[in-house]
């Protein structure tokens, strides 16, 4: 490595700060500008946090009147806008002379090169060029400009001229055609001039979209027993489960301990189930007929809309629910379905409107509200993003056999969803693109990701191989609202780093702009003493194992949910943002997580330092001026909490002058992604289960064993430690035990008559000693500790 260059490479994974020209600026000249620019900048709150884009449109709304061809009597008609050098068309219709498109075409002016805007009306051919019916042309120094909040520009019917525009030729054709800008109604619906290499289902997949979450509760089933559960083997009394289905969610209970007709359970299953309702709870009573053989005694369904909605801990009335139970005719051999209606069961049924159903992780959890609605508080601020552009994006896929990136931005916060629209083809591509989410808790997490779109129909293989059916991970970025101060708009340019079983890598620069605006100072500082999560999840909450399973099952049904809108979202997207595989184990992340253990004792480390240097006598001057601090305080221990209070607030008012001005963002050193491993990537990398080839499988079970085995002997002499303090009045050793009640009776004696005063003078004073006074071997009650006795003598 150049060591010259080896600082340049570690800034590029550091935020930098930029200064984009923000706010709206319009073109001098009323209704028909183009004749200058005012020199004072007319800026909005619509968008006033992203560099204002001008586009032309054109809106074609319809055609009447066409004429028919002269030979086939047909007509095939579509419409053709040109600017320059950049076509667009709309679709035929076959045989129809009053088509309407009603479509808008957006041109990027900074792309535009000529001065008029041609739109032709055609004649649609399968085997002969397509023949030429009239057209309209525009000067684009006389197109209007519409100025938001403008009403739409209203479209005018047009008469068709010839090819050399001399003569009228019969139809006509409704257009609108005006200069904005990316705030306009029309764009994101309109097709734009960089996507002309995108068909078919492709241009539904490039627009910039909204998208809600769905709406998630918590099924409790609480089962509590049964009736009348008769075996097939009348012999033999049933040993009874209950399984229960929500969709692809599954759970059992446990197995009745004792075989009888009437099992008793009271136990709780938990389901994520998400409105509007399409599955059903399906709950069968089977019986453990044998080890490998479970058989179906009874079964129900029950739409989940018949079950009371909770919104607090009061308890639920209990229902008596009828099994449909299938067995054999009594008269017929092949009368196998006889419906009976002989066994019920009991359960306590809820849809829990008091929890938050966690679908991310709670690092960086983005909404803390209940699911039901009349629950919610009122939003304390406003988050406004700015999504402006990327830089140096690395190319993700070949086409026509060169590199290339179709970038497009997603971001998450609460229950919406926000994607930009894909620009085609570009390294630097610009979005700016603005976005506002509601704000109900300054501890909560925005999470932006930057993926390339494999879903625009005629792109070719990736450069990683193979055929690209999932959106690769360009990058992600996560802005903690509470390190944000109000009102100020931060502008930087975040390093898009990626984890690849290469190492790391940088693949670009995400630019944006972000604002949060506090609504209510009251409430805001009123949510720092709330709980994170609602109330019900520390009267009623769920173990670890639930918690991670219901998250899995949540972010499941929120990837198919918005995978069926239109574009979707897919699921390899929605995994990446809400850090689905952040449980799994890997080496870096457990190193990373062990030094951040110690950089927190870091603190204290330094402490008993220093006051080993003062009680060694390092330096004389702080050992008396310590000395001088000690008597006084002894001498008005009053003083001694608003001291360290006061030191506190002092120590605040210090670090002011250096808090950070930007909000924090992926740290490389402290995630050990730099000096991390390849085999420990490879490994983080791998599918659960493993893939891997035997011999390195057995070498990481190796490794994880020594680590293990380290962890295994911190924990034992932890035990030990306690194990000991234990057996000073335990009488394991009745020496120690002795000496031990026997100091204790003399120090209480000791510690009566003597000032409390007195007793802390003496102590602070030897403990401050001079080392001349100190001896190098180790002190008596140490030595009294480590020879009594612990547990793990008895260990095998």
């Amino acid at each position: 490595m150049n060591p010259i260059a080896a600082p340049d490479h570690k800034d590029d994974f550091k935020l930098k700060n930029t200064k984009p020209q923000l706010g709206e600026r319009w073109p001098h000249g009323g209704p028909r500008g183009g004749g200058g620019w005012i020199s004072s900048e007319r800026a909005t709150s619509t968008y006033d946090l992203v560099e204002q884009m001008f586009y032309l449109y054109v809106r074609v709304v319809k055609a009447k009147d066409l004429p028919t061809h002269p030979v086939t009597g047909s007509f095939d008609p579509y419409i053709e806008v040109k600017v320059g050098n950049y076509k667009g068309k709309t679709q035929h219709f076959e045989k129809k002379t009053n088509p309407e498109w009603n479509l808008v075409f957006a041109f990027s002016k900074e792309k535009i090169q000529s001065s008029v805007v041609e739109v032709f009306l055609r004649d649609r051919e399968t085997v002969l060029r397509d023949d030429y019916v009239g057209k309209v042309v525009f000067d684009m120094h006389e197109v209007p400009t519409r100025v938001p909040p403008d009403s739409p520009l209203a479209p005018q019917w047009y008469r068709l001229e010839g090819r050399s525009g001399d003569r009228k030729v019969r139809g006509e054709v409704m257009l609108a055609v005006w200069m904005g800008t990316q705030a306009d109604e029309a764009f994101p619906e309109s097709w734009h001039s960089d996507a002309t290499s995108v068909h078919g289902e492709g241009v539904f997949n490039i627009r910039s979209k909204v998208y809600v979450s769905p709406k998630l509760w918590y099924l409790r089933v609480n089962v509590i027993e049964a009736q009348d559960v008769e075996s097939l083997d009348r012999s033999q009394l049933p040993q009874v489960f209950v399984k229960a289905q929500v969709g692809n969610q599954i759970l059992k209970t446990k197995l009745c301990p004792t075989r009888t007709t009437n099992p008793m359970w009271n136990e709780d299953l938990i389901f994520v189930a998400a409105e509007p309702f399409e599955e059903q709870l399906i709950l069968t009573v089977e019986n453990k007929a044998s080890p490998a053989k479970d058989e179906v005694m009874g079964r129900a369904n029950l739409p989940l809309h018949i079950f009371e909605r909770r919104l607090d801990h009061r308890p639920v009335h209990s229902k008596w629910f009828n099994l449909e139970k299938f067995g054999f005719g009594a008269l017929e051999g092949d009368k196998r379905h006889e419906l009976k209606f002989s066994t019920r069961i009991h359960l306590r049924v809820c849809l829990e409107g008091a929890y938050h159903v966690l679908d991310e992780s709670t690092m960086y959890i983005s909404d803390q509200r209940p699911t039901a609605r009349q629950l919610w508080k009122q939003p304390i601020g406003i988050l406004e993003v700015g999504i402006l552009s990327a830089q140096g994006l690395l190319p993700m896929k070949t086409k026509d056999g060169r590199g290339t990136t179709d970038a497009y931005c997603v971001a998450k916060y609460g229950l919406k969803w926000v994607r930009t629209r894909t620009i085609i083809e570009n390294f630097n591509p610009k979005w700016n693109e603005q976005y506002t989410w509601e704000v109900y808790d300054p501890c909560t997490v925005i999470t932006l990701g930057v993926f390339d779109n494999c879903h625009l129909g005629g792109t070719e293989n990736p450069a990683t191989g193979g055929g690209a059916r999932n959106d690769m991970r360009i990058g992600k970025v996560r802005i903690r609202l509470s390190t944000l101060e109000t009102d100020r708009i931060y502008t930087h340019s975040y390093p898009l780093l990626v984890l690849q079983p290469s190492g790391l890598k940088k693949m670009g620069e995400l630019q944006l702009a972000v604002r949060f605006t506090c609504l209510s100072l009251a409430n805001m500082i009123y949510l720092y003493g709330q709980p994170l999560l609602p109330k019900m999840h520390y009267l009623h909450p769920f173990t670890v194992n639930q918690l991670d399973s219901l998250r899995y099952q949540a972010m499941n049904i929120v990837a198919v949910r918005l995978g069926r809108a239109e574009p979707p979202l897919r699921k390899e997207t929605v995994e990446y943002m809400l850090d689905v595989d952040s449980h799994m184990w890997s080496m870096r992340r457990s190193k990373a997580n062990f030094f951040r253990i110690v950089s927190l004792f870091s603190g204290v480390i330094s402490m008993s330092k220093w006051l080993g240097e003062v009680c060694k006598w390092k330096n004389p001057v702080t050992t008396v001026l310590v000395h001088v601090l000690f008597f006084i305080l002894i001498c008005y221990p009053e003083l001694i909490l608003p001291t360290i209070f006061l030191y506190m607030f002092l120590i605040g008012l210090w670090n002011y002058r250096f808090r950070a001005r930007h909000p924090p963002h992926m740290d490389t050193k402290l995630s050990w992604a730099e000096a991390v491993h390849p085999d420990e990537l490879d490994e983080e990398f791998d599918t659960f289960p493993t893939s891997k080839q035997q011999d390195v499988a057995r070498m990481r079970y190796d490794r994880l064993r020594s680590v293990a085995g380290r962890i295994q002997t911190v924990v034992g002499d932890m035990a030990t430690q306690g194990e000991r303090f234990q057996a000073l009045l335990s009488w394991r050793d009745p020496r120690a035990t002795s000496l031990y009640i026997i100091f204790c009776l003399i120090a209480a004696v000791v510690l009566y008559i003597t000032p409390f005063k007195i007793i802390t003078l003496v102590t602070g004073l030897f403990w401050l000693r001079h080392p001349r006074f100190r001896s190098k071997q180790p002190s008596v009650p140490s030595n009294f500790f480590r020879r009594l006795p612990s547990r793990a003598d008895s260990m095998l």
